[in-house]
């Protein structure tokens, strides 16, 4: 019909409208929180208000003492908030078969969907270039696992042979000063484990079949994070928005931008992490090639995972490959790879490790441990991983909202 508006240009005036609509919003709601500020407060000629203490503890005639009225009020308060995260907590490990699965895909959407905006620049739609990482991301990760099988592969029957010869050179070390233990010792230990064995076979059932039930559920939670993943990458602007708009309207804004925050966090996070995880993973394995240590390829990528725990993972995993080197190479180049992986965990710790993540991610290194404690003992290995990047969500978002920064995300 003639004089009718295009539609691109009818959504734009629509989206207009509603901008001014909720700024008037905000404007009327800011004005009557002036007026409300600047009206002149009642005189009362009989009680005597302090301005330092709050006016509900002004009362000098209230037979409880105002400490302890206000240690009561934080007590009871305190309480709550911290039922309110326990509540929270149980919920999300009863339901950690979901849960998990989700978070993992929103670790990886955070780390891959800067990708995706930058084939989308390029020209792609939103479903090639969603498409086109997702499927890049699982040859990546197809690859690695078929490089590493292979290596194991190959090097099989040399790793037993050198088993076998690095037990009998451990037992003779074993069997000289300063430890002088003799081969009946050996044999009693031997003989002791093996009727320890069978004294605990239905122990050992029991986990065996909780080993087959825990690789089922992995199975599941690694497809639901993969179905995740692909909706993160491909619709996530507008889940987001979804969330957004369940916040009363003249929240929305500040709830926008202090998501925003957090993913910009997120993300920066997710890519400091592999940074140094790569960093870890590919001195361990040079130190061990230059070693000739077998399974050197496999036991870097290994230490490579283990870095994505804070502190501990690199170092745990890295201890690893010194006991492979101990029963494979020996007592001396098992000190050479310990001596080695100290050097290394030193140099990520003080100087590669701050100059990545000090100016991305801004959390107290006593913040981190006590986060990695407390999620691995609440969810295991899962909640060592995921504990210090909800943490620094968690201080970039109350940050924002406490008006400490309010900076808008680029």
């Amino acid at each position: 019909m003639p004089g009718r508006m295009p539609r691109g240009v009818a959504r734009r005036v629509h989206a207009v409208r509603q901008r001014l609509a909720h700024r008037r919003e905000v404007l009327e709601a800011e004005t009557d929180l002036d007026v409300a500020r600047s009206a002149p407060p009642p005189t009362d000629p009989v009680r005597v208000v302090v301005e330092s203490e709050p006016r509900s503890y002004a009362d000098k005639t209230h037979p409880v003492p105002y400490g302890v009225r206000a240690a009561a009020d934080w007590s009871w308060r305190l309480l709550v908030i911290v039922a309110g995260f326990a509540l929270v907590g149980w919920v999300a490990w009863e339901m950690r078969l979901v849960v998990f699965p989700i978070v993992a895909a929103a670790l990886l959407a955070a780390l891959l969907h800067p990708s995706v905006l930058r084939l989308r620049a390029a020209g792609l739609t939103r479903a090639v270039s969603a498409v086109a990482v997702f499927v890049g991301f699982l040859v990546v990760v197809a690859g690695s696992l078929t490089i590493v099988g292979r290596a194991v592969g190959d090097q099989f029957g040399e790793v037993v042979d050198r088993a076998e010869e690095g037990l009998v050179s451990i037992q003779d070390w074993l069997a000289g000063p300063p430890f002088n233990l003799s081969e009946n010792q050996f044999r009693e230990w031997i003989e002791r484990a093996v009727e320890s064995l069978g004294e605990n076979q239905e122990a050992i059932t029991a986990g065996a079949l909780s080993t087959a039930t825990l690789a089922v559920e992995l199975v599941t939670g690694v497809v639901l994070s993969l179905f995740t993943l692909i909706f993160f990458l491909y619709d996530g602007e507008r889940i987001w928005a979804w969330l957004v708009r369940l916040f009363p309207r003249v929240a929305r804004g500040r709830i926008d931008t202090a998501g925003r925050l957090a993913w910009r966090t997120l993300t920066q996070y997710v890519r400091g992490t592999l940074l140094v995880a790569l960093f870890d993973g590919t001195l361990i394995t040079i130190l061990l090639f230059v070693l000739g240590i077998p399974l050197a390829l496999p036991l870097g990528v290994l230490v490579f995972f283990g870095a994505f725990v804070p502190l501990v993972g690199a170092f745990v995993t890295g201890a690893v490959a010194v006991l492979v080197a101990l029963v494979l190479e020996g007592v001396v180049a098992a000190l050479i790879v310990l001596l080695g992986i100290i050097a290394i965990q030193q140099l990520e710790g003080h100087v590669f490790q701050p100059f990545v993540l000090g100016r991305m991610v801004r959390v107290h290194p006593l913040a981190v441990v006590i986060a990695v404690a407390a999620g691995a003992y609440a969810a295991g290995i899962i909640g060592a991983i995921v504990a210090v990047p909800l943490v620094a969500v968690a201080n970039t978002l109350g940050s924002y909202l406490t008006g400490a920064s309010a900076s808008p995300p680029s």
